[in-house]
């Protein structure tokens, strides 16, 4: 499928005036085969910005719209009637051509289709060559990656932070107007249109305010394991252990141990009753012997709010992993911990 360059530049060297429309994503208006004028879904017309900008009302457009001709086109009736100035209005052209621009040469998967003889109404302000549109094309773009080199945004809802992560920030004019315009579903299209702003300008401040941290990011996709995990292995009844040898009786089997392995008993603490010697398996935790008031099995300790009885030993607390830190309360180092805090917050 060819692409809008390549169509505007054989029109340009047929010398074909018209209009070259892309679907529903907009249309370069021709002239002798030089752009007069272009139109973006997702950028605001220049009348709108003129409306939104104050100098002209939505009536006064539709009264000059409806009255252009051939022969009188409709800017020159909005200059002739003293409702704008020609540099006002050729300034608004130009933003407005150069902002849609910018979005169609970015258009994929459209179908182009050319009207001859099609005239915008507002009539010839600018002369565009295409190579000087993708020259200015080229060069927005750049800016756009110098600002912040990721499109996820781009498309996105506009959130800001409810928190920003440092005591002061400076914002452009615009910047504030995208922040406080954002309401959390608006896309930078949608704020360009509801701010009466080029989309251009917007979208640039909109990857500013990301880069500086002030707006809420999309999630990162979660990332796929690098191998398949290993198969589990089959569960084995404690009749039947892996470890043990196919003919062994049951009761000489030793059980795989699912936990940590018990403390040791304690020297002199009397053994429960039936208990043997240690041969590999584990000790029964002490539950309802222990809430009856029998003493706990050797090597385990009693469960949370309940006491030993009187002439059972105590069991040793476990001492702290010598990996952490010996808990202090010396004010001093919380004084301290303060201080850099709030060095930290200042160099931030």
């Amino acid at each position: 499928m060819p692409t809008a360059e390549s169509v505007l530049r054989g029109l340009a060297d047929d010398r074909a005036t018209g209009a070259l429309r892309l679907g529903k994503a907009g249309v370069f208006y021709l002239t002798g085969g030089r752009v007069t004028y272009a139109e973006s879904a997702c950028c605001p017309r220049a009348e709108d910005l003129l409306v939104a900008g104050g100098r002209i009302s939505a009536h006064a457009v539709r009264q000059a719209r409806q009255a252009a001709s051939e022969q009188r086109p409709g800017g020159g009736l909005l200059v002739d009637r003293g409702l704008l100035t020609r540099g006002e209005l050729e300034f608004c052209v130009l933003g407005a051509v150069l902002d849609a621009a910018f979005f169609l040469f970015d258009a994929t998967g459209v179908r182009m289709r050319f009207r001859p003889e099609d005239r915008h109404w507002l009539g010839p302000q600018w002369y565009f060559d295409v190579t000087g549109l993708l020259r200015e094309h080229g060069r927005r773009r750049a800016q756009l990656d110098q600002a912040w080199p990721s499109a996820e945004l781009d498309t996105l809802p506009v959130v800001p932070l409810a928190r920003i992560p440092a005591q002061q920030v400076m914002l452009t004019s615009l910047q504030w107007e995208v922040l406080v315009g954002a309401d959390s579903s608006a896309t930078p299209a949608d704020l360009a249109r509801k701010l009466g702003r080029p989309a251009y300008s917007v979208l640039l401040a909109v990857r500013q305010l990301g880069a500086a941290g002030l707006l809420r990011r999309p999630e990162p996709p979660p990332e796929a394991p690098p191998g398949e995990p290993p198969e589990a292995p089959p569960r084995t009844s404690p009749k039947t252990s892996p470890e043990a040898p196919a003919g062994a009786p049951p009761e000489t089997r030793s059980r795989v141990p699912s936990g940590p392995p018990p403390e040791a008993p304690v020297p002199g603490a009397p053994a429960p009753p039936g208990a043997s010697a240690p041969s590999g398996v584990l000790p029964r935790r002490a539950g309802a012997a222990a809430r009856a008031g029998t003493a706990p099995e050797a090597g385990i300790a009693p469960e949370a709010g309940i006491a030993p009885e009187a002439g059972a030993e105590a069991v040793r607390p476990r001492p702290s992993p010598e990996w952490l830190p010996a808990a202090t309360g010396d004010p001093t180092d919380v004084n301290l911990l303060i201080r850099l805090r709030n060095a930290l917050e200042a160099l931030a």
